[in-house]
């Protein structure tokens, strides 16, 4: 998790320790990641997903809140989308403090936080040249089925906030609805890619969990599970990252378990996590990859719902009695 990365700072104040003992260390310096999106209440998704995604992979977490929900791992009950001028507040105070390596978005649920959030980016130079890497991750639906994008949002998520992105992450509905194209088989995914890159942003990323089709493309990198039930061999959890020069397909085992709580969040966090340590796209594609596949193997039961993606696979939780 965490590790020093820099040397030692200097704070100014006072020792606050006994004598005789070591005084604070300052030299843990790490990078910043902001994620904007909704909170979940049940701890599976949203904010709370992303700061796990985060801590885990060694990035100190900030967030700007969009919406409070009330959830749990079987459905939203409710949410209340926050005014646009408090979420755009929040990424401005965060954002005059911290040096914010990497930012991305989840839950954004009207037209007007998602204008109000490209405005507040815009501002800041993301989407140029030098600027922190935003991942958008264009939430629309909760797993558990609830609408969590207004009717209408949609159309602003792609005028407004795509043409900013270093990295847009929808799933196959999602896909669907941003490219306008039904998606039942591999050329398809690769059209709608094309469609969705054509809104302006650097890469595009299917997530194709959900597409049982066996594909002939080589795999990215070895992704192999240890110790679950998997699905019969043909079957693969296959992304489809493109770039506009080319497609490149992300391979994992189909895990055989329902589905998971919080994978999307996950993905794209992991994904901003690994952009704000400075990893270069390609590289930053096979390290979340591998990362939301060990999330789903060794997914968590905390209610009678959904199981939640674990972003500490092997730690800290542990199976009780242990």
């Amino acid at each position: 998790m965490f590790r020093p990365t820099g040397p030692a700072g200097e704070s100014g104040q006072p020792a606050c320790h006994p004598p005789g003992e070591a005084g604070p260390d300052h030299s843990l310096r790490l990078p910043s990641a902001l994620t904007i999106a909704g909170s979940d209440s049940g701890g599976g998704a949203g904010i709370q997903a992303d700061l796990k995604t985060f801590a885990a992979l060694g990035v100190w977490g900030a967030s700007a809140l969009t919406a409070v929900t009330a959830q749990n791992t079987r459905a939203v009950l409710e949410f209340l989308p926050l005014p646009p001028p408090l979420v755009v507040r929040q990424i401005e105070a965060v954002w005059d403090d911290l040096d914010i390596r990497a930012v991305k978005t989840g839950m954004l649920a009207t037209a007007a936080i998602i204008e109000a959030v490209a405005d507040a980016l815009s501002a800041r130079g993301v989407g140029r040249p030098g600027a922190p890497p935003l991942v958008v991750d264009p939430v629309m639906v909760s797993a558990t089925g609830c609408d969590l994008l207004e009717p209408g949002a949609v159309q602003a998520l792609r005028e407004r906030l795509l043409p900013l992105a270093t990295l847009v992450t929808p799933n196959l509905p999602e896909a669907e609805r941003l490219a306008g194209l039904a998606i039942n088989s591999h050329s398809e995914l690769e059209e709608a890619a094309r469609r969705i890159l054509a809104l302006g942003p650097r890469a595009v990323l299917i997530k194709g969990g959900h597409l049982k089709e066996k594909r002939q493309r080589p795999a990215a990198g070895p992704l192999q599970a240890v110790g679950i039930k998997l699905s019969p061999p043909a079957e693969e959890a296959v992304d489809l990252l493109y770039d506009g020069k080319s497609f490149r397909d992300l391979r994992a085992p189909r895990v055989a378990v329902p589905d998971v709580h919080g994978t999307g969040c996950t993905l794209s966090a992991a994904w901003a996590a690994y952009l704000a340590r400075g990893l270069s796209l390609p590289e930053a594609a096979v390290a979340a990859k591998e990362f939301i596949s060990a999330a789903i193997r060794q997914a968590v039961t905390v209610g009678g719902g959904l199981p939640a993606a674990n972003q500490f696979p092997g730690g800290p939780y542990r199976p009780a009695g242990t």
